[in-house]
């Protein structure tokens, strides 16, 4: 006999399959359908029990400012700077901080007399008086109020509601009216008291500017007195006007410049003099000649006269000689007038010299004025520049003074104002219906968390379910081949489950057990499976069944099928088919009995059975003889196919010696109850021996509604077309 192992291949984890998860949904529906149930009853039980909790709500209208009475001129101390959107964002959501401060809630609480109120503080179930004021003054009831109110803005517009709750509708509407109230009182408080502090601080400032404006007045008029000035040199508009002093000095200046200039002329015309005085002789009177004063007034008619004289001298000096009396006489007229003539001239020169030195000393005199008004004009000026700084301190003390008290009188009249930037929209009504708890929601939530709980419990389950049980399992987590899968076979007149296929050929188990003989035939055609061992990963997964069932349909092809019991433990297949098991394989393998004695026919054509004799001590060892070897030898001539039941592998080695001696070992693996470390120990059993094995099958796999039913619904199929065929033959 030729040997051949194949060693199965690597397993490995399967890719995530949806469908598996919504089929174990499905499977496990009526888990899941427990869970909502519960989680329903306990979630409206809870809810029933629940206190009813009933809301009212007041809407109010709040403005960025209050409706303006007086001019625009008078501001308040709250303006109405908010003039964005982000600014009137904050405002509105300090509103709201307003609303839910412990300030409203101690109004309303005071108001109202909460803190007296045990309905409110939720103590009247306490019937001793005393236990029942410890508990009411150990409850905050500016705090529970607090708790209660709810501000709901409406969007795009001004208008809020304030929400308040309570297990009273009446109360609750009570209330949200009253935190309305109490929100606008202290809203208008509030305003009062920044007025009121800014009016108080404003008065403290308007005493000591008034003191500051009157000091500075008489710091300036005690100025002008020690300065001995009864005025500055300023105009009616508060301009600079020219001092006395300044007036004086350009009056000096100006008479200088025209005396300057005077001089000048002066100093010109005794140059001129002199240079032709200096270039005549002494005694000449011709030099004059060039001076304008000569030709003019009695200069000139003295002048005339010489002239004339000289004239009638030289006239004389034609008849006579010097020596006579009329010449004479005639000189002598003439030298007087010629003396006369120089002595004006002198008088002329000595004249200019005169208003020169007259015009020098005027110079003199007042560059001397000058000075003094210069250094009057200086002293004054250095008086103007205190005097402005007292009177600028003056000015601006009295602004100051001016400023505080127009605003202070604004804040008089704003302060006297009571109106409100805040007004009732509509008042709050008590609502019969109450809030919370609502039942539909809360159960429609509950059945929603049953349903995903149940869901979650059953992806758990399946998460945590460690078991062989589909095809995926086999071919993927384990690395076999996919032979087929046998139904859980329970026959309904209570005949044994083990010829379930002979009685019922045409029902689903017996097609499935067809498809697995299909199977096997195709895996080696050229070379079909002669001996082949059937086990299992663990005890009581129905290897037996499975042989047998498997051996009915091979032979109902009119293939020689024998079944040989290699369990030498737990031995069944003689009770399966009531015969005696006297003598069997053991028997055979020992030398004991006969191989036609031993070979049990069935009422199943071509189909036998080899039971497996008396149980021996060492099992193991019996089938490593040669005896067995031979045993298998002689029985292969007999028959064209032995199926070889042998122990689960996990407990015995009895599997792995027969799988030496065979053409392939077949494992039975439960659906769902074969873990899948079990099943992995058992393959790896196989390929430390080099075994080959040919593929897993699944028993007891429901077709109808179990984890992997849908892949085998074509055997429900079957199973009904089969019926109707057989109604069919029935009627013809």
């Amino acid at each position: 006999m030729e040997e051949t192992s194949t060693e199965a291949p690597e397993a490995h984890e399967p890719a995530l399959d949806v469908m598996q998860y919504v089929r174990a949904l499905w499977r496990r529906k009526w888990l899941i359908v427990g869970v909502t149930a519960v989680m329903v009853l306990v979630g409206t039980l809870h809810t029933l029990r629940q206190p009813k909790i009933y809301a009212a709500s007041t809407s109010l209208i709040i403005d960025v400012a209050a409706p303006r009475v007086l001019d625009t001129e008078v501001k308040e101390v709250m303006g109405d700077e908010r003039g964005n959107y982000w600014a009137n964002k904050e405002y509105y959501q300090t509103q709201s901080e307003v609303i839910t401060s412990r300030a409203v809630a101690t109004r309303v609480v005071d108001r109202l007399g909460l803190r007296n109120d045990p309905a409110f503080l939720g103590v009247e179930g306490i019937k001793d008086e005393e236990a029942r004021k410890k508990a009411m003054a150990s409850v905050d009831a500016v705090a529970v109020v607090r708790s209660r109110i709810s501000v709901i803005p409406s969007a795009n517009s001004r208008v809020v509601r304030i929400a308040v709750e309570d297990l009273d509708p009446k109360r609750a509407a009570l209330l949200a009216n009253e935190v309305a109230e109490a929100y606008m009182a202290e809203n208008l408080n509030l305003k009062l008291k920044t007025t009121e502090g800014a009016s108080a601080w404003l008065e403290e400032r308007l005493s000591e500017l008034g003191s500051r404006a009157s000091t500075s007045e008489l710091d300036l008029y005690k100025f002008k007195r020690s300065a001995d000035v009864l005025s500055m040199s300023t105009d009616g508009k508060g301009g600079q006007q020219p001092s006395s002093a300044k007036l004086a000095y350009d009056s000096f200046m100006t008479e200088l410049i025209s005396v300057r200039t005077k001089m000048a002329a002066l100093q010109a015309r005794v140059e001129a003099m002199r240079q032709l005085r200096q270039n005549a002789s002494p005694d000449s009177e011709h030099w004059a000649e060039g001076l304008s004063e000569a030709s003019e007034g009695a200069l000139r008619d003295l002048r005339n006269q010489v002239l004339e004289q000289r004239s009638v001298c030289v006239e004389l000096s034609e008849r006579y000689l010097p020596e006579h009396p009329k010449m004479q006489e005639c000189q002598g007229k003439l030298s007087v007038l010629q003396q006369e003539l120089r002595r004006s001239l002198e008088n002329l020169v000595r004249g200019a010299e005169t208003d020169l030195a007259s015009a020098q000393a005027n110079e003199r005199n007042l560059l001397k004025r000058v000075a003094e008004a210069k250094a009057e004009a200086f002293e004054l000026t250095e008086k103007e520049i205190a005097y402005e700084k007292l009177r600028r301190e003056a000015d601006n003390d009295q602004r100051l003074y001016e400023l505080v008290l127009k605003r202070f009188k604004e804040l008089e009249l704003s302060g006297l104002l009571r109106t409100s930037n805040v007004r009732v929209l509509d008042t709050a009504l008590p609502n019969p219906v109450p809030v919370r708890p609502n039942t539909r929601s809360a159960v429609m939530l509950f059945f929603l968390l049953g349903l995903m709980g149940g869901v979650v419990v059953v992806v758990g389950l399946e998460l945590l379910d460690s078991s062989v049980a589909s095809r995926a399992d086999v071919e993927e987590r384990l690395g076999l081949a996919f032979i087929g899968a046998m139904p859980p076979l329970k026959a309904e007149d209570g005949a044994p489950t083990d010829l379930f296929i002979h009685r019922h050929p045409r029902s689903p188990a017996a097609e499935m057990c067809r498809a697995i003989r299909t199977n096997l035939l195709f895996m080696s055609p050229d070379k079909p499976f002669r001996k082949v061992v059937v086990s299992s990963a663990g005890p009581s997964e129905g290897k037996s069944t499975v042989v047998i069932n498997l051996g009915m349909v091979m032979a109902q092809t009119g293939t020689r099928v024998l079944l040989m019991d290699t369990d030498m433990r737990r031995p069944r297949l003689h009770k399966a088919f009531g015969v005696p098991d006297d003598i069997g394989v053991s028997s055979l393998v020992v030398g004991e009995g006969s191989l036609e004695r031993a070979i049990k026919s069935t009422d199943v054509p071509n189909l036998f059975v080899l039971p497996c004799g008396p149980l021996p001590p060492n099992p193991a060892e019996l089938l490593h003889t040669r005896a067995f070897s031979e045993l298998l030898g002689k029985l292969q001539e007999r028959f064209d196919c032995i199926l070889l039941d042998s122990p689960p592998l996990g407990p015995v080695s009895d599997a792995l010696v027969l799988s030496k001696q065979s053409d392939g070992i077949l494992l039975v693996l439960k659906a769902g109850g074969t873990h899948r470390e079990q099943a992995k120990r058992a393959i790896r059993s196989l390929r430390d021996v080099k075994a080959r094995v040919i593929g897993a099958l699944l028993n007891h796999v429901d077709v109808k509604g179990g984890k992997y039913g849908s892949e085998y619904h074509a055997y429900n199929y079957y199973r009904s077309y089969g019926s109707e065929r057989d109604e069919q033959r029935s009627a013809s």
